[in-house]
Formats: structure tokens, C-alpha cells, sequence
């Protein structure tokens, strides 16, 4: 696999456009879930969309640039696929609920949940910074969800299954990195995840609008835009150097959800997001230092 020449400026170009594609990624799927483009789809076939038009966008390129493949390891793809698939199924149903800011601020919380399972699942140890890190953001997701009788957001409480599960999924995300080529585990991971999708969505799929399957196009095509481009990113600096600019996706969804929908957040979504953002950074941080 050829190496990329470090190009920091170029790889926080590409990051930052990946969090445009994954917040449009997430407004897409909240116009699916409700009635803007017609009856509302099952979040089943929302994530159906997302893998079937992935895929198809993928294969292409695959077919296109022909990249070396390898003998993938189906036990760990098919561990990452599934908990891929039921994360981003929860966050589709959860932001058809709750404003798209408290949704990406939640999913935030998916490397603090891989780190805590890869306690028990890696045999990692984690220190008292790690540990404040991993308190700061759980308390910030704590006063998203609004701990009340009368602004309890019930629905939070899928951002936060989908941030448990996406954070099992980094588990096995870390187990195939050094194992097989980027493109590879694109490849499977969206083959996969097609397949598990059809069979799930099979008793929900209803028959789109055409306005629904334009989006259901947009959210396939802007994922593996976001992939791409994700990927590139880490080629081209360090991950601790590129990841932090991956907290921009809350800009862009509150963003996109002030121009669509007329949401502007309130003092408790930023107060909860910035808790939750400083408690990332701050691991972010802690594991630049740990591998340093």
C-alpha cells in the first residue's frame, strides 16, 4: 500500500469536509423520520438507504481504481458490522426525536464507551486522566438528556445506545486496523452491512417519494464521501493531530438544523455539548501523550 506524504493542512481540509458529509449525513436521515419529504420511513430503511447506496458508491471506486485486496477476517467484520448497523440505525430513530446538535453531541460518547468495554474486551488499563475524561463527557450527556419529570427527552436515550453500541464497534475497528487495507474494510464493512440491512428492513420497507429517495441516494453517497475522506485525513497526519477536528460535526448539525427546521439550541444543549466536547478533547489528548 503506498504511503501518503504527511500533509497536515491538506488532511484538516479533508476532516472538516467529512463532518459537512456526516452532519448532512444526520439531517437527511431526520427528513426521512419525519413527514418533511412524505410519510415518515422505519429507521430500518433509513439505514438500508445508507448501506445499499454506500455500497453501490464504493464498489464503483472499487471497480474504478482496483485497489489490492486481502483475505478478510469475516469473524471481526461481521462482530463490526453488526454493531455498525444497530448504532446508526438507534442514531436515525433518535434524531427523528431530538434536535440534530444533542444527537451528534451524544455520538460523541461512542470513544469513551470503546474505551471502557476495551477494559474488559482488550485487557487496556485506564488512568485517572482517561477516567476524568470519560466522567466530563458521560455528565454531559446527562444534562442532554434533561433528568426531569417535564424535559426528560426519552429519545435521547437512543443517541445514547447508539453511542454504547458504535463504541463496541470501535472494538473491533481497532482489531482490523493494523490487520487489512483501509479500502478493504470499507468494502466488507458496507457489503456486510447491506446484507444484514435488506434482511432487518424486510417487514418496515415501504414503497419512497421521490423526494425520499433522492435523500435515501444523498445519504448513501455522503457517507462514503465521509469515509473517503476520513480515511485520507489519517494518511496524510497523525490521528490525534486530525480527530479533534471531528468535533466540528456538531457546527455543522446545529447548522443544518437552524436553516431546515428553525432549531436554535438552547443554553442546556450547549452547556451538555460543550462538557461533552472538552471531555473528549481531553481524551483525544491523553491517548496523543499515552502513544507519544
Amino acid at each position: 500500500m503506498t504511503l501518503r506524504a504527511p500533509n497536515p493542512p491538506l488532511a484538516v481540509a479533508l476532516m472538516l469536509t467529512a463532518t459537512a458529509f456526516i452532519a448532512g449525513t444526520m439531517l437527511l436521515a431526520k427528513t426521512l423520520g419525519t413527514d418533511f419529504l412524505g410519510d415518515p420511513l422505519h429507521p430500518l430503511q433509513i439505514s438500508h438507504g445508507r448501506f445499499l447506496f454506500a455500497f453501490l458508491a464504493i464498489a464503483t471506486a472499487t471497480a474504478i481504481y482496483r485497489p489490492t485486496l486481502s483475505k478478510p477476517d469475516w469473524g471481526l467484520h461481521i462482530g463490526r458490522t453488526l454493531f455498525g448497523w444497530g448504532g446508526v440505525t438507534l442514531m436515525f430513530a433518535a434524531v427523528s426525536y431530538i434536535p440534530l446538535s444533542d444527537a451528534t453531541a451524544i455520538s460523541f460518547l461512542n470513544p469513551v464507551f470503546g474505551m471502557l468495554l476495551a477494559i474488559p474486551l482488550l485487557g487496556e488499563r485506564v488512568g485517572p486522566w482517561r477516567w476524568t475524561a470519560a466522567a466530563m463527557a458521560l455528565g454531559g450527556a446527562m444534562i442532554l438528556l434533561r433528568p426531569g419529570p417535564d424535559s426528560f427527552q426519552l429519545a435521547g436515550l437512543l443517541a445514547l445506545g447508539a453511542a454504547v453500541i458504535m463504541g463496541m464497534e470501535l472494538i473491533f475497528i481497532k482489531k482490523l486496523a493494523n490487520k487489512e487495507p483501509a479500502f478493504q474494510i470499507l468494502l466488507t464493512n458496507n457489503a456486510l452491512g447491506l446484507v444484514i440491512a435488506t434482511v432487518a428492513v424486510w417487514p418496515f420497507w415501504a414503497a419512497p417519494t421521490a423526494a425520499q429517495w433522492v435523500a435515501l441516494i444523498g445519504i448513501g453517497v455522503m457517507m462514503a464521501a465521509a469515509q473517503t475522506c476520513f480515511v485520507n485525513a489519517v494518511a496524510r497526519a497523525d490521528a490525534s493531530f486530525v480527530t479533534p477536528f471531528s468535533y466540528v460535526t456538531l457546527i455543522f448539525a446545529a447548522l443544518y438544523d437552524l436553516l431546515i427546521f428553525d432549531v436554535v439550541p438552547d443554553i442546556v444543549s450547549i452547556c451538555g455539548a460543550g462538557i461533552i466536547l472538552t471531555g473528549a478533547t481531553l481524551l483525544a489528548w491523553r491517548e496523543n501523550q499515552r502513544i507519544a
